[in-house]
C-alpha cells in the first residue's frame, strides 16, 4: 500500500458527526492468489514454464476490498478466512496492511483458504482455482437461491462467487463457542454497499442494507442459464447503481448497442453504468436523464486481473464525494488503468500516490492533447501540488517473508 500521499479523503468535506462509522461495506469469499507473470506464452502441455515475476495476495472480494480502503474509504468485510497459514496470511494483510475492518468476519475451523493461481501473458490471464463453500455460521439462514438453500452441491472456488459472511470473529477466537451472529441479517449501517448479482439469488443483507440507508452497487456475472432475464435478479430492485459490463448489459436488454442498453437499463436502476472495455464506458442517471461517456485511457496493460474491481471502487469513490457524473467515470477508468500496468488484483490497486503521480507525469508530456487533460482538472482540487516521480513501484508481498 502507498503511503507517501497520506490524509487525502475524499469523503472529508460531507462526513457529520452522526454518519455512519462504515463508508462502504462489502461480503464474498477472500482467495489467496498468486500470480505468475512474465510468461512469454500459454504454458504448453507436458511441459514446464518459468515465470520472471510472481507475487501473492489476498484475493476473491479482497480486490474490491483493498482498491476501496486505499482510495480513502472506510471499509468494512465480511468474509470467511480458511484456518489455514493462507488464511491467517489474508487477514493479516487485510486488516494490517490495508486497515480493512474485519469484525464482522471470522475464521472456519478445520476449512481451508480458497486458492487461484493467475497467469498474465499477452494482455491476458488465465486462472486455475479450488476450493469449497464456506459452511454458514452457526445461527445464519442461506441465501434464497443458494446451493445451501436449495440441497445443490456447492460450486468449487470461483473468484466471481459470492460466499456467505460473517459474523464478528478473528484467528485467535478459533475454537471458542460464538453466539448467533447478527450477519447477514442485520449488516453494518454504511453509506454504501457493493453486491455481486445472480440470477435466481437473493441475499438477505442486500434488502436490509438500503433500508438503513445504505446505497447499493452490484455488478452481475455470465448468466449460466442463458435466460438474461433482470426480472431472475431480485436485488436489482434495492440497487442504486449497476454495473455490467457491455456484452452482459446487452443480453440483458436485448439491445445491440451498450449505449441503448444503458439507457434501457436506467428504467430499472436510478443508475446504469456499462463499461466497454478499450473504449471506456457510459452511463445513465436515470433520476436526471443525463448521460456521460469516458474514453479509456490508452496504457500498456500487463495484468488485467482486478480492474474491474478498482474501476466499481473509483465509481463508489467518486458517488459518495458527489463528484458529476461525467467526474465519477472519469476517475473510474483511470484508477482501473493504473490497476492494469501491475500484477494481481489487490496487488495491482491504486492508492493516491499512483493518482497524483500519474497526474504530475501527464500533465508535463509536450503531445497530451489540452482537451483530454481538461477531463481530468477536477484532480486539482483532491492531489497535493507535489507527487513522487513517476512511475511508481510497489514492493510485492510474498508468503515467507518476516520482517
Amino acid at each position: 500500500m502507498s503511503t507517501d500521499t497520506p490524509g487525502i479523503d475524499p469523503l472529508q468535506a460531507l462526513r457529520a458527526p452522526r454518519d455512519p462509522a462504515c463508508d462502504v461495506f462489502l461480503t464474498g469469499p477472500v482467495f489467496l492468489d498468486i500470480v505468475f507473470t512474465g510468461l512469454d506464452s500459454a504454458p504448453v502441455r507436458g511441459t514446464e514454464s518459468w515465470a520472471r515475476g510472481m507475487g501473492s495476495s489476498p484475493g476473491g472480494v479482497a480486490n474490491m476490498a483493498t482498491a476501496l480502503a486505499r482510495l480513502g474509504l472506510r471499509t468494512s468485510l465480511a468474509a470467511a478466512f480458511g484456518d489455514d497459514h493462507y488464511g491467517e496470511y489474508c487477514w493479516d494483510a487485510l486488516e494490517q496492511g490495508e486497515g480493512i475492518d474485519l469484525s464482522m468476519s471470522h475464521t472456519v475451523p478445520g476449512w481451508h483458504s480458497p486458492v487461484t493461481v493467475s497467469m498474465a501473458y499477452e494482455g491476458e490471464r488465465t486462472m486455475v482455482s479450488h476450493g469449497h463453500e464456506a459452511p454458514a455460521p452457526t445461527g445464519t439462514a442461506a441465501p434464497t437461491g443458494s446451493p445451501a438453500s436449495t440441497g445443490a452441491a456447492a460450486p468449487t472456488g470461483s473468484p466471481a462467487s459470492t460466499g456467505t459472511a460473517a459474523p464478528t470473529g478473528s484467528p485467535a477466537s478459533i475454537g471458542a463457542a460464538a453466539p448467533a451472529p447478527a450477519f447477514p441479517h442485520c449488516p453494518p449501517r454504511a453509506r454504501a454497499a457493493i453486491a455481486s448479482l445472480a440470477p435466481g439469488r437473493s441475499e438477505p443483507w442486500v434488502a436490509a442494507a438500503a433500508r438503513n440507508g445504505a446505497m447499493v452497487f452490484a455488478d452481475v456475472g455470465w448468466d449460466e442459464t442463458g435466460r438474461w432475464d433482470l426480472d431472475a435478479l431480485p436485488d436489482l430492485a434495492h440497487c442504486e447503481a449497476f454495473l455490467p459490463n457491455a456484452e452482459e448489459a446487452m443480453r440483458y436488454t436485448r439491445t445491440d448497442c451498450p449505449r441503448a442498453a444503458a439507457h434501457a437499463l436506467a428504467e430499472r436502476v436510478p443508475l446504469a453504468v456499462v463499461t466497454l472495455g478499450a473504449e471506456g464506458a457510459y452511463a445513465v442517471d436515470g433520476r436526471t436523464g443525463v448521460a456521460a461517456a469516458v474514453p479509456a485511457i490508452e496504457v500498456e496493460a500487463l495484468d488485467p486481473t482486478g480492474a474491474g474491481d478498482v474501476f466499481v471502487a473509483g465509481f463508489v469513490t467518486g458517488t459518495l464525494a458527489d463528484w458529476p457524473l461525467a467526474d465519477r467515470l472519469a476517475f473510474a477508468g483511470l484508477t482501473a488503468a493504473l490497476s492494469v500496468q501491475e500484477f494481481g488484483g489487490s496487488l495491482s490497486a491504486p492508492g493516491w500516490a499512483e493518482v497524483a503521480a500519474w497526474w504530475q507525469l501527464i500533465r508535463t508530456c509536450a503531445s497530451q492533447d489540452p482537451a483530454a487533460l481538461e477531463r481530468y482538472a477536477f484532480l486539482d482540487d483532491l492531489l497535493p501540488t507535489t507527487a513522487r516521480a513517476w512511475p511508481l513501484r510497489r514492493a510485492v508481498p510474498t508468503i515467507g517473508f518476516r520482517q
